[in-house]
């Protein structure tokens, strides 16, 4: 099949790397298509105080899991880039790593639950805690996935993703019409894990890979901690600042009200797979141009800008019209309340889009420390609004403190004299600037 022309970007690049971008897209539907039916169906089986406390786990834990996984799959992708024949060594030392990262957080987390209990009354049980905590050791094995991603065989990841994603609706399915517990539930959160972690591995193993040749290297592991250790505060940041508004929420509001927002937030962060899927795919070209021809880098940064907004928009527009409409037709009337909380929430996509682009920008520039730092900055600001807002609005005040939280953190760069640019590129975009233009003249071919 012919890949259109994209005004911007060479059609070599295009035809090179749409077929990876392909592939992560189509995992990412399948599984956004399962995991949307199964979620509406898991809550409203449990019902909104039960869907609180099956969710609550999954955010009290995920900060923990964000720490174990040390930075490592991105960087770790890069490194295989530059030295395919260190595959191996990468793997192996990578591997280990996490996994004594997922072990070190196991008494962390029991610490941080009797600290949050001396403060709040939470209605999940340590158990529940621990058991998705547990995922953290088995997340090591998706270090496969940047082993794939390197290779731009985006059709593995698909096939391990899909499978896994059927698994698990398939057995929550079960659990739904044998009428089971949530602590059933609760259990299948970390078989979720475990069987994306088998996949990982029956597929590297039947490509030719071996996981009984990977090997650790301890000057390795110190250079990869070295070079991974500020995306790996990033990841931490980034978790705080996407999930502290359901943790706040379950201790101003209780578990009822969190259920209900984990509606909301599980409808509007799944789309977030799609700019993740498009940066992964493309983003061995951005570095190639930026290595070749810095002003076909800088013209491919904004068609990518201008790219996440068209999508983000259609996106933000269509669920904002829909939204009443999907909770009266799949939700239980005790969830419709979160439809108006859904249309504001969804705006907050598109600074998640332009993120996620700039946030490979800052990669290639080296900017590590000022991703940290502008993903700190919007946790902050996240924060805040939330101690002020939650109490006195709700869920609603939650979601409108994400949406300027959002915005706030991803032009936080139009401060700093070195990525100033880059903000008016996103702005640009943003406000159908670069749209207009391109409207106006002819689309050109890249030179």
């Amino acid at each position: 099949m012919k890949i259109p022309r994209i005004p911007g970007f060479d059609q070599e690049a295009i035809e090179k790397y749409a077929k990876n971008a392909g592939w992560l897209l189509i995992a990412r539907v399948g599984s956004l298509a399962i995991k949307i039916v199964v979620s509406i169906s898991v809550g409203n089986y449990l019902g909104a105080k039960e869907f609180g406390v099956y969710n609550y786990p999954l955010v009290f834990a995920t900060f923990f899991i964000a720490a174990a996984a040390l930075g490592l799959d991105g960087f770790v992708t890069r490194e295989l880039l530059r030295f395919p024949e260190k595959k191996n060594q990468l793997l192996g030392t990578a591997f280990i790593m996490k996994l004594i990262g997922g072990i070190i957080v196991l008494p962390l987390v029991y610490i941080a639950y009797h600290i949050v209990m001396g403060i709040t009354e939470l209605d999940a049980p340590l158990s529940y805690i621990m058991v998705v905590s547990f995922t953290g050791i088995f997340q090591a094995f998706n270090i496969i996935d940047s082993y794939f991603q390197s290779k731009a065989q985006g059709k593995f990841i698909m096939s391990v993703q899909v499978m896994g994603n059927l698994l698990s609706a398939a057995f929550k399915v079960l659990l739904i019409v044998l009428g089971m517990s949530l602590n059933w539930f609760i259990a299948a959160l970390l078989f979720d894990v475990i069987a994306l972690a088998v996949g990982y591995v029956y597929v590297y193993q039947k490509e030719g890979g071996s996981i009984f040749e990977w090997k650790f290297e301890s000057p390795l592991a110190r250079f990869l901690l070295k070079n991974s250790w500020p995306m790996a505060f990033s990841a931490i940041l980034i978790s705080i600042y996407m999930k502290i508004d359901a943790l706040m929420i379950q201790g101003y509001l209780g578990s009822e009200q969190q259920g209900i927002y984990s509606s909301v937030v599980q409808l509007s962060e799944a789309w977030y797979f799609i700019p993740v899927a498009i940066v992964t795919a493309v983003f061995p070209a951005i570095m190639n141009a930026k290595r070749d021809d810095p002003e076909r880098y800088q013209r491919r940064m904004q068609n990518m800008y201008d790219l996440m907004v068209w999508i983000s928009l259609s996106i933000a527009l269509f669920i904002t019209i829909a939204s009443p409409f999907i909770y009266k037709l799949f939700y239980t009337p005790e969830y419709w309340p979160a439809a108006h909380v859904l249309t504001i929430h969804i705006w907050a996509g598109i600074f998640t889009f332009l993120g996620t682009a700039s946030g490979q920008f800052l990669i290639a520039e080296g900017y590590t420390k000022l991703s940290m730092l502008r993903t700190g900055a919007g946790a902050l600001i996240n924060i805040v609004l939330n101690i002020w807002w939650i109490p006195e609005y709700g869920i609603t005040g939650a979601a409108v403190a994400t949406l300027i939280a959002y915005f706030s953190s991803n032009f936080m760069i139009l401060l700093v004299p070195k990525t100033r640019q880059q903000g008016i590129m996103m702005l640009k975009s943003l406000f159908l600037i670069t749209l207009f233009e391109k409207v106006k003249k002819r689309p050109q071919a890249t030179k």
